[in-house]
C-alpha cells in the first residue's frame, strides 16, 4: 500500500533531522513531550500521526510544517498522485 510509504518517508525525515542535530530519541522526547517509543514508532513508519503532532515536530526542528512534509529533497519518487484514498480500494 502506497500510503505506508508516506509514513515511512515522514519517519525517515524525522530520523534524519534528529540525527543532523545529534539528538537521541530520548532528547527529542524531552523537547517534544512525546514518549521515546512513540518517536521510534514514527521513525519506523508505524504511526500515522496527527497534524497537531506534525506541528510539534516542526517547532522542535525550528521549521515550517510545509518544510517538514516536503520530501522533494529525499530519494522519494512519490507524488500526490500515488497516494490512495479509501474510496480507491
Amino acid at each position: 500500500m502506497i500510503n505506508k510509504f508516506l509514513l515511512k518517508e515522514f519517519g525517515a525525515k524525522i530520523r534524519e533531522l534528529r540525527a543532523e542535530r545529534n539528538l537521541s530519541q530520548e532528547q527529542l522526547s524531552f523537547i517534544t513531550g512525546f514518549h521515546r517509543t512513540y518517536i521510534g514508532m514514527i521513525e519506523r513508519g508505524e504511526r500515522n500521526i496527527s497534524l497537531t503532532n506534525i506541528a510539534v515536530f516542526a517547532k522542535a526542528f525550528e521549521m515550517d510544517i510545509s518544510e517538514l512534509v516536503n520530501f522533494n529533497n529525499q530519494k522519494s519518487k512519490l507524488s500526490y498522485q500515488d497516494y490512495e484514498f479509501k474510496a480507491d480500494s
